[in-house]
């Protein structure tokens, strides 16, 4: 007798269709239902119907205006981006791409991750996801990138900001001219 007609046709192609109400009494770890009221495919993890992770929306910000400083503490760097998490269980994937340099100095700079501005929760601490340095006196630049998965616990609008600093207070560029730098923030379903 062929597997479907013992099963069923329709488990082999789809979930089953339920509400909260009607969920199967004693499911099996791994099965998949797809529940009417919560408008969510939930699939039974041994303990109960959880959500299948997925991503719930994106955010991306820009930034292609050059920043400098000598500052030897954290300057923001002008690119960041906010997300307002729809749950206070959702993680927000953080992804970070941009250009810095030191020019004409010996030294480095250091680029990091802040929840808020870059006063907020430092992520990394020093040298945070990135640093360029160079020993000459030359300019020495490099790409810099970084992903990151965070815990807001929060469904309030939540603000991620790039800082950088110098290593010895010379000049550092975050955000080379004529680049462009991207952040990129995506709310994951816990």
């Amino acid at each position: 007798m062929p597997l479907s007609t013992v099963l069923g046709a329709q488990s082999l192609v789809q979930p089953a269709v339920c509400t909260t109400a009607t969920r199967p009494a004693s499911p099996y770890t791994g099965q998949a239902i797809y529940d009417t009221t919560v408008s969510q495919v939930l699939v039974y993890n041994g303990t109960a119907f959880a959500p299948v992770s997925r991503v719930l929306q994106v955010v991306q910000a820009t930034f292609a205006t050059a920043t400098a400083s000598t500052s030897t503490s954290y300057v923001t760097s002008g690119l960041s981006a906010s997300i307002t998490p729809s749950s206070n269980t959702s993680k927000v994937l953080v992804m970070v791409t941009m250009p810095a340099r030191t020019e004409n100095s010996t030294g480095g700079i250091y680029c990091t991750l802040f929840r808020g501005t870059v006063a907020g929760t430092n992520f990394f601490g020093a040298p945070g996801f990135g640093s360029v340095y160079t020993s000459a006196s030359n300019d020495t630049q490099a790409g810099l990138s970084v992903n990151y998965l965070d815990s807001p616990a929060t469904t309030s609008a939540t603000t991620y900001t790039v800082g950088f600093k110098s290593t010895a207070g010379q000049n550092a560029v975050c955000q080379v001219g004529g680049a462009t730098s991207s952040i990129t923030l995506m709310e994951i379903s816990a």
